[in-house]
């Protein structure tokens, strides 16, 4: 399993969290997904065999969120 922690730029409520975890969440081999809204961060744990750091990248940004 792995983790990594992105810096997300343009959330600022609870439907961006909420945007962002449950499309992030459905991905297969995604095991957790948890947003910091103060922090503009979000934590992702998951099975690098199914699914790419790029692709939950890409992900978050067709959410209307800018990854740096």
């Amino acid at each position: 399993m792995t983790v990594e922690v992105l810096s997300v730029k343009g959330m600022s409520c609870g439907h961006c969290v909420k945007a962002v975890e449950t499309s992030v969440g459905k991905l297969d081999g995604i095991e957790t997904v948890s947003v910091n809204l103060e922090d503009a961060k979000v934590e992702v744990a998951f099975d690098e065999s199914k699914v790419h750091l790029e692709v939950i990248k890409e992900t978050i940004e067709e959410q209307g969120y800018d990854v740096l």
